[in-house]
């Protein structure tokens, strides 16, 4: 079963952003990944700058590799059809893990 985690506000900053997430997601996400049912976790960020890149790749993919073989992906953008189109792709892609994928409308 694919879950969500979804943050609506993060910092403009990205080392502050990263610092806030982790504070205060990232043992959610944990508690998750730990229910034998979650198969694949999907955390939905707001829109960032360029600069925002780096710490959110790093999350995807050293969750994904922590939590082996269940799939970690981070989602950036606006609520609406392409990123509901990318979560329903990351549901049906057993091989997708460890991405961070930018959606755009």
């Amino acid at each position: 079963m694919q879950r969500q985690i979804e943050v609506t506000l993060l910092p403009t900053s990205a080392l502050d952003a990263q610092t806030t997430f982790m504070a205060l997601h990232l043992e959610t996400a944990r508690a998750l990944l730990a229910d034998p049912a979650t198969t694949s976790l999907a955390i939905l960020l707001p829109p960032a700058a360029h600069g925002h890149r780096d710490w959110r790749l790093a999350l995807a993919r050293d969750l994904a590799r922590e939590v082996a073989p269940s799939r970690v992906n981070i989602v950036s953008g606006h609520p609406g059809e392409a990123r509901n189109d990318v979560l329903c792709f990351l549901a049906d892609a057993p091989g997708v893990t460890g991405q961070y994928l930018v959606c755009h409308e």
